[in-house]
């Protein structure tokens, strides 16, 4: 006869059914206990319950008879019974009241639950948490952590009213793919951390300063990017429940600003962005904006309460300030374009992409007129050497003598700077040196290989530039060049002179894995005309005034153009080439073939001179 042993070692608690019931396939039999843990034996076969060996308190050993079951005729039946099974609390659509109760909780955090929120947020222009989150990541992967944290204010607030005025108290986190189709799903896993205005205004209260600490650890320790949608004000005074003063212990900040150089980090703006929320956006890598966005350390309270005036938040930082000034690296007109221009940023640190278009690199040598005095746009060369649809261009607003790019070539990711002749004849000042040793910084950070497009007559001198502290901001563009562990190349397009030359090549023509030119290029220690009016002043004033002057003047300077041009520049090895301008992407694809990033080291380890 069949019998039926005990799974383990444990204690008779309940027998479901007598001798001689009648028994179908998984009814119950008898429930054991072990390690205050309930067992269930049930039947494997349809039959009757035989004897019974054990009665209620007694223990068993692993293995032990507890009972037989006779088998219905002419059965063939298995040797013991089956063990575990759902238990019958579950109802038929599975909705258990433990899950019921789940997602009843959960559901003051949906958008569709919060219809007048969303009305809101809508007649602002402006879209919800969760609709940026949904929009910046793929469908379906994004992990939220922390969606059942409500404000702490517990103390002067009910649970209702908590639940469903402080969803997730005020910020969403988690973890999602975004890029996924471009790249594995190790590379395109992110951290998204989003302040939601609707909540308490876009306050950082204690409940999300833990949520995002949670976060930003595990970004830290799997080197994991980071999105931030940044909106809202400070820290929150009305959370009572937690027994601080100041709350200046919160590790938030110095947690955020840890990230810097490990992983890239993104922030996107739109709104109202003061205060803490500020600061936080303020670390990142790459700061997002709408157009009708406002940053700024302090809102309207704050400074009111400082005695500096009365502002409205629209006078507070705008986007015409902080776009000219730097702060804000990509001006977008609304959120969707935010969100792709995140995307658009991130891929750069997620690999090289296979499918690309290569761009019409005979138009390169279109790209400087044949008079050399003659301005030009040189983020027409860009074009020319990037693939199509792949240049993402930072802080426009800023620096102008100086451009600054992501794209890629043949699908790598790339970093490029360029001279702009456009902004003081290329000249670079304290601004344009200042964004271009970031950008170095920024590319050495996330292992980008670097690529100069160089048109300056060097360093902008004068009283002026030298109130601005000149000699320490362009003095940055050589100490990062310096700790540049990335391959580096230069291609000098016209005009290369001077130490403004150098710190466009990394400090010097040899220092880059290659430094090339285009048959355009002119060089010298200085500018061309102003060489020859120190070198040469003696013999021009030796000419009378007017046409045997002038006369002299560009016959010398005509031999200083031959004495620099590209062509000799090459013959005596100073550069490693001069190249037909169509060739310029295929130079750098082999370039970047060939180069290998050199080890880190200590190379974070320098001091920076502004």
């Amino acid at each position: 006869m069949p019998a039926v042993h005990s799974p383990l070692q444990a204690q008779v608690v309940h027998w479901q059914v007598q001798p001689g019931a009648a028994l179908l396939p998984g009814d119950l039999l008898v429930i054991l206990e072990a390690m205050k843990m309930e067992h269930e034996v049930r039947a494997a076969f349809e039959g009757r319950l035989g004897e019974v060996f054990f009665a209620v308190g007694e223990t068993v050993e692993a293995g032990a008879l507890l009972a037989t079951i006779e088998p219905a005729p002419g059965m063939a039946v298995p040797v013991t019974a089956a063990i575990g099974r759902a238990d019958s609390s579950t109802s038929p659509d599975g909705q258990r009241p433990d899950l019921q109760r789940v997602l009843e909780r959960h559901a003051p955090t949906l958008d569709s639950q919060r219809p007048e929120a969303v009305a809101k947020r809508h007649a602002l222009g402006l879209r919800t948490t969760r609709e940026n989150i949904a929009d910046l990541c793929d469908e379906g992967s994004f992990l939220e952590y922390g969606a059942l944290a409500v404000a702490a204010q517990r103390s002067r607030r009910s649970e209702e009213d908590l639940i469903a005025n402080t969803p997730a108290d005020g910020m969403v986190t988690g973890i999602g793919s975004i890029n996924g189709a471009l790249f594995d799903p190790e590379a395109s896993r992110a951290v998204v951390m989003a302040y939601d205005a609707t909540v308490l205004a876009g306050t950082q209260g204690m409940r999300n300063h833990q949520k995002t600490d949670r976060l930003l650890g595990i970004a830290l320790q799997n080197r994991l990017p980071v999105v931030l949608f940044a909106e809202g004000g400070g820290g929150r005074p009305g959370d009572t429940d937690m027994p601080i003063v100041a709350g200046l212990h919160v590790n938030t900040f110095a947690s955020f600003a840890r990230l810097n150089g490990q992983v890239p980090v993104i922030g996107v703006a739109a709104g109202r962005c003061f205060a803490g929320n500020a600061a936080l956006l303020g670390c990142c890598d790459l700061i997002i904006a709408t157009q009708g966005s406002n940053i700024g350390m302090g809102g309207p309270a704050m400074v009111e309460g400082g005695g500096l005036g009365v502002f409205k938040p629209e006078q507070i930082g705008p986007t015409a300030v902080q776009h000219g000034n730097g702060v804000i690296d990509v001006l977008v007109d609304d959120e969707a374009q935010a969100v792709a221009v995140a995307q658009h940023y991130l891929s750069f640190f997620q690999g090289t992409v296979q499918a690309f278009t290569a761009p019409d690199t005979l138009a390169l040598r279109q790209v400087v007129p044949e008079n050399r005095l003659r301005v030009y746009d040189t983020l027409a060369a860009i074009n020319g050497i990037a693939d199509n649809g792949s240049v993402l261009a930072l802080r426009t607003g800023f620096g102008k003598g100086i451009h600054t790019a992501l794209a890629r070539i043949e699908g790598r990711p790339v970093g490029l700077l360029a001279s702009n002749p456009q902004h003081l004849g290329g000249a670079i000042d304290a601004d344009a040196a200042d964004k271009a040793a970031r950008f170095m910084q920024l590319c050495n950070a996330h292992g980008l290989p670097l690529i100069s497009l160089v048109d300056t007559p060097g360093f902008m001198v004068g009283p002026e530039m030298e109130a601005q502290a000149q000699v320490r901001h362009v003095s940055r563009m050589f100490i990062a060049a310096a700790h540049l562990r990335v391959p580096f190349f230069s291609v000098v397009l016209r005009k290369g002179y001077g130490l403004g030359a150098m710190a466009m090549t990394a400090g010097g023509f040899h220092s880059p894995m290659f430094t090339i030119a285009w048959p355009t290029g002119e060089f010298g220690a200085m500018g061309l005309e102003g060489s020859v009016k120190l070198g040469y002043r003696k013999e021009l004033e030796a000419q009378p005034e007017g046409a045997p002057r002038e006369a002299l003047y560009e016959q010398l300077v005509a031999r200083q153009y031959d004495n620099g041009s590209a062509l000799n520049m090459a013959a005596t090895l100073e550069i490693d080439a001069v190249i037909d301008p169509a060739q310029t992407r295929d130079w750098l694809l082999r370039g970047l073939q060939s180069a290998r990033p050199r080890a880190a080291a200590d190379d974070a380890r320098f001091i920076d001179s502004w």
